[in-house]
């Protein structure tokens, strides 16, 4: 266990200075805080390892490039609120953190949480080149990835809901309807939750008895550029039926269905996924696979509180649930 007096020993300074450094006093220097705080981590030292009186701060570290949470229809407002009403009563302080790029090549992640006193992070939005994924492979202060995966860390944990079982769902009852022919649309694999669905996608149908062939998906990052690229080649491919990576893709998918001259659902079906507040609204009505974003927060706290208490937990799964709207119907007859 590694002690301010091991740090102090390391760089020939004082206790104290380590500790006013540790604790942020004004009258160190940021180049000698920064060292010794980069010292600290690389020694393995951590927040879990000072005394009990130490406040108990956690955050929320959202990467506002990719996730929305400020306001109740952002997607992530409801994974936001889920934390905080596990965590607030427990006696934790939470703090939100917005952070991009810029934020995480300025320190690293364990500097960071050394330097503004948290325990652990509940992290949302981050994609497979962020770089604190690189830091979360080998950090010690615990860290809950959202729709992501770190393996052999176990200061680390993922949660997030059963994407094999949310296609599954969607897939069965497509084939249900009467669809043989189904085609996929994703936002660029360039995140692990993206990569997920999309192997998801094709597993269900191998699953179903169905044909699963690599041109039946398209990917692209803009969802304008998935439309104009990909929808157009797989309703040529003869798709009677659309799944989609998330409901905004599938809302477009609607709309540039209908421009195309398709009616939806009477001539091609679309399924989204996430369950989103504008599903009910958009027309026809959305057919979505449902996550429980309140209840995906609320698993963010209970498996950061197992890591802080040395459960190893490693992935935390929530079921999914089909809705069925008015966006699904059998096929065409020919």
């Amino acid at each position: 266990m590694v002690t301010i007096q091991d740090i102090a020993d390391k760089l020939g300074i004082s206790k104290g200075t380590v500790s006013k450094a540790i604790n942020g006093a004004p009258d160190i220097s940021e180049t000698l805080q920064k060292q010794i705080l980069e010292t600290a981590v690389e020694m393995g030292y951590t927040k879990l390892r000072r005394s009990k009186g130490t406040a108990r701060k956690l955050c929320i570290l959202a990467q506002i490039d990719n996730i929305e949470y400020t306001q109740p229809h952002h997607f992530a407002y409801d994974i936001v609120m889920g934390f905080r009403q596990m965590a607030e009563p427990a006696g934790f302080d939470v703090d939100v953190i917005p952070v991009n790029d810029k934020t995480q090549r300025a320190s690293s992640y364990e500097v960071f949480m050394l330097q503004n006193h948290y325990l652990g992070a509940f992290a949302i939005g981050f994609a497979l080149n962020d770089p604190w994924m690189q830091d979360f492979q080998t950090s010690h202060t615990p860290v809950i990835l959202y729709d992501n995966y770190i393996p052999a860390n176990p200061a680390t944990a993922y949660v997030g809901v059963d994407n094999n079982e949310g296609m599954e769902l969607a897939v069965s009852h497509l084939k249900e309807l009467g669809h043989k022919k189904i085609g996929y649309l994703s936002s660029a694999l360039g995140s692990h939750i993206m990569q997920v669905r999309h192997k998801a996608f094709f597993n269900a149908l191998r699953q179903c008895g169905l044909k699963a062939e690599p041109q039946q998906a398209g990917s692209s990052y803009y969802v304008s550029q998935c439309m104009e690229r990909h929808l157009p080649r797989l309703l040529k491919l003869g798709v009677t039926a659309l799944v989609c990576s998330h409901d905004q893709m599938a809302n477009a998918a609607i709309i540039q269905c209908t421009e195309l001259g398709y009616s939806v659902p009477k001539d091609i079906s679309v399924i989204g996924f996430d369950d989103l507040a504008i599903c009910p609204y958009t027309s026809p009505p959305l057919t979505t696979v449902r996550q429980n974003r309140t209840q995906l927060g609320k698993s963010g706290y209970y498996a950061l509180n197992s890591l802080l208490n040395d459960i190893p937990i490693s992935t935390l799964l929530l079921h999914t649930e089909l809705i069925v709207r008015g966006s699904t119907a059998p096929p065409p007859k020919k």
